[in-house]
């Protein structure tokens, strides 16, 4: 169990974030975060999960020895920025620096974009670039005799982080350990580009599956291509299932993703924009969190996109909804 005194600030409490502090707070370490404009279903969430809530940036930056960025991809840039300010306006600091480690899902050229204004704005902060890969942490089910905190188990993400980590403090080891971090190069950008890669084939092969799903419903063969799909490539029907349902409270964040991902493989793989996939795949994802109901679903309350015929079935009633709109 790490000391209490080693505090880290989360930006922001979403689901994934929500899932990194309950890790945290259950290895003992203090939590804090700003939920300045968030709704107060979050802020009783924060609560329950012994999240302390400070008022501004300036004060919790106070606070912190490490800071996670993990938001939208379209907010990654405006949060290291609001923090480098905050971190500037302090009247006094630390005598130790602060870690600023962003693991959103960016291309490593917006990585180094951040680093860059870090190293700038702020040189006495420490930056990291990486990434999450996986879901959010969560408590697995434990037999009565191995219920105790000593003995609980985790799933956990992976978390591939790059820059230079030389002279780390004490608390860095352990940081790693229970947060399943993996140090993968001293040059920023390189963690970032390997979320992308994943994500590359994990939300592309789920916009692959939208479409076929959704077209083989329009022409009422969901049923055979499901059935088919059973027979021979049961493993591919699974992993479709459950992207395919978890996927509409998250598509809205997808959008920048995937054209952060487009990017990555424009500039890192030297794909020609001709060539790469992503872009379309971005306007998929657009089209599900803007012309479809699914747009409209909440992780902690969901309603529609349960099964994969109903993500078919809201995905045909949007896109006949909009061709209408436009005939």
């Amino acid at each position: 169990m790490t000391s209490p005194t080693v505090t880290l600030g989360i930006l922001s409490i979403g689901e994934m974030g929500m899932g990194i502090a309950k890790l945290l707070v259950a290895n003992n370490y203090r939590v804090v975060t700003n939920l300045e404009g968030r709704s107060e279903d979050t802020k009783a969430r924060a609560k329950e999960a012994s999240i302390e809530i400070f008022p501004d940036d300036v004060s919790l930056v106070k606070e912190c020895d490490y800071i996670l960025s993990i938001v939208p991809p379209r907010d990654a840039l405006a949060t290291a920025t609001r923090i480098s300010t905050a971190f500037n306006a302090q009247s006094s600091r630390k005598s130790t620096p602060l870690y600023f480690l962003d693991l959103n899902a960016i291309s490593p050229r917006s990585a180094r974009s951040i680093g860059e204004l870090i190293a700038s704005k702020s040189p006495r902060m420490k930056f990291l670039d990486g990434g999450i890969i996986g879901g959010a942490p969560k408590l697995m089910p434990q037999d009565a005799e191995s219920c105790s905190s000593s003995k609980a188990v985790w799933a956990k993400p992976s978390i591939p982080i790059s820059g230079s980590i030389a002279s780390p403090p004490p608390s860095f080891a352990q940081l790693f350990a229970v947060l399943r971090m993996k140090h993968v190069s001293d040059d920023i950008g390189i963690a970032s580009g390997l979320k992308c890669c994943f994500a590359s084939t994990s939300k592309g092969f789920i916009a692959l599956c939208i479409q076929a799903f959704t077209t083989a419903s329009e022409m009422g063969v969901l049923g055979h291509l499901i059935e088919e799909m059973e027979g021979r490539m049961p493993g591919l029907l699974k992993s479709a299932r459950g992207g395919m349902t978890s996927m509409p409270p998250k598509a809205y964040r997808w959008v920048k993703e995937m054209e952060e991902i487009a990017q990555t493989h424009e500039e890192e793989g030297n794909f020609s924009p001709e060539a790469s996939l992503f872009t379309p795949i971005a306007k998929i994802y657009k089209t599900v969190a803007e012309d479809t109901i699914l747009g409209e679903e909440k992780t902690e309350r969901r309603k529609r996109g349960l099964t994969m015929e109903d993500v078919a079935q809201a995905m045909g009633d949007g896109l006949k909804a909009k061709k209408r709109k436009t005939e």
